[in-house]
């Protein structure tokens, strides 16, 4: 090889996030967490430009670019180092890790590995040695394989050439085809959280006009969730032409990505292993028939249509029904423990500091754990618009648009929950519940964990049961006429 050449250089992700755990390169590349960089990892460690590895002097060398963390190899920081085959590098100390690998070193260990290759084994048969060593047998299949040799050499030379030009044409053709799709999910992603911000900017107008009742205003909330529905489609057929979900994923998954994009997260940079999450969520719905108890109480009281209805005045998805679901499986007289806050009663479980706020009258039982008729807590309609209000409330606020954040929150908001929540940028791109699996995972208490999921699992459930081996039907679907998914 040349040694100006630059030979081939593996970089694998070990540890982080990126598009895709290995990359290869034969000009100088760049690593950091911004959208212009050659290998992004998604990780508030890494800055946006952060290494730039350049062959210089025969050599592959890594060049931090003053980053915030540092590059450490060997638990050493470095400015610079030459990269070695094997060279493994953290990006902050406690940060992703890569390693480098040099291709043409790789090939030369390959080769002093094998013992006899398949060609010295033609050799060993088809060489030139002499023809008096050989027997009978040897020299007519020498002899044979040469005249075919002869005929078919400038056909089997065009053939190759041919091939070879559709190789490189097809490679080409890949890695430009790869680098448009990451250019394009990340313009999806883009777009996704420019409309959650539009959202959040617009919310406090939009709550004052929801408290007028007239013409004007009433029109102008209609020509805003026209506008922002119209908005949906259009991301929704942006992301079916960049095949998001891809060829080989199941209907169970595809329902899964639809149902968190329903509560407000992007599926796009969904975390791998949240749908298989999801997934053992819902075998835990399989051990118990509290889903169909519950969903058989809501159609028996008459709440379904009335809950959507209030879901969708609040400009919220009317799947937060499961949300009550979770609460207390639509028992209107539901008595929670007591705490150090109250106790929480109804079908949206409020303690009485909450109640009180949205409007809701506490009884005169307010601190026995029994029903009491007199507590507007107990009261269907009452209580199911102050739950609405309330999770219209945190969604603009602390949770930044996350249907799922929101979840959390109304489970724990009062502890430390709501101190993870609030710890994370105010902005919807960085205050996710993707972001808090990532940031916080260890330190979410197992009861909004377990809150979460169950909702989640029981939503996707809810869209189309007969899908997961359940024997009812969607009981939205039901109300909205709307078709189950899958």
């Amino acid at each position: 090889m040349n040694p100006s050449t630059p030979p081939t250089i593996i970089v694998k992700i070990e540890k982080g996030e990126a598009e895709k755990t290995e990359f290869r390169f034969t000009n100088s590349f760049q690593i950091g967490r911004g959208r212009d960089s050659d290998v992004r990892i998604m990780d508030n460690i890494v800055s946006r430009p952060h290494a730039e590895i350049r062959f210089e002097e025969g050599k592959w060398w890594l060049h931090d670019l003053n980053s915030t963390n540092g590059i450490f190899v060997d638990d050493k920081k470095i400015d610079q180092v030459p990269l070695a085959n094997n060279t493994r590098i953290l990006l902050g100390q406690f940060g992703p890790v890569l390693s480098f690998s040099i291709e043409a070193v790789v090939q030369e260990n390959k080769t002093r590995a094998v013992k006899r290759s398949p060609v010295q084994n033609a050799d060993r048969y088809f060489g030139d040695p002499d023809e008096g060593t050989i027997g009978e047998h040897t020299m007519m299949v020498r002899r044979a394989f040469k005249k075919i040799q002869k005929k078919q050499k400038k056909r089997y030379g065009a053939i190759i050439a041919i091939l070879a030009s559709l190789f490189l044409l097809a490679g080409a053709f890949a890695i430009h085809k790869h680098r448009q799709v990451i250019k394009q999910k990340a313009l999806a992603e883009d777009i996704f959280y420019a409309m959650k911000r539009l959202e959040l900017e617009f919310s406090s107008e939009l709550k004052a006009i929801r408290l007028k009742e007239d013409a004007a205003s009433k029109k102008l909330i209609e020509n805003y969730r026209v506008q922002r529905e119209e908005m949906k489609d259009k991301y929704d057929q942006f992301v079916n032409t960049l095949n998001v979900y891809g060829k080989g994923i199941s209907e169970k998954e595809r329902l899964i990505l639809r149902v968190a994009r329903t509560f407000g997260e992007c599926e796009i940079n969904m975390p791998k292993d949240f749908a298989k999450e999801v997934m053992s969520y819902i075998k835990k719905w399989k051990t118990t028939t509290r889903l169909e108890k519950a969903i058989e109480r809501a159609k028996r009281k008459g709440y379904i249509p009335k809950i959507i209805e209030i879901m969708k005045s609040n400009d919220l998805p009317p799947q937060f029904f499961y949300l009550g679901l979770q609460e207390s499986s639509f028992d209107i007289n539901a008595c929670g423990p007591k705490t150090r806050w109250g106790i929480a009663k109804g079908m949206w479980q409020f303690i009485p500091s909450t109640a009180v706020r949205y409007g809701l009258r506490p009884g005169p039982l307010v601190k026995k754990k029994k029903p009491d008729p007199q507590d507007d807590r107990h009261h269907f309609e009452r209580s199911t618009v102050a739950a609405a209000k309330y999770i219209r409330d945190i969604y603009d606020t602390d949770a930044q648009a996350s249907g799922l954040l929101v979840m959390a929150s109304y489970n724990w908001g009062e502890q430390r929950v709501i101190k993870l929540i609030r710890a994370m940028p105010e902005d919807p791109r960085e205050r996710n519940f993707w972001r808090m699996l990532k940031n916080y995972k260890d330190q979410i208490p197992k009861q909004t964990y377990d809150y979460v999921f169950y909702i989640v699992s029981a939503t996707v459930i809810g869209e189309n049961p007969r899908l997961f081996g359940f024997d009812f039907d969607s009981p939205l679907a039901s109300v909205t006429s709307k078709k189950p998914i899958g």
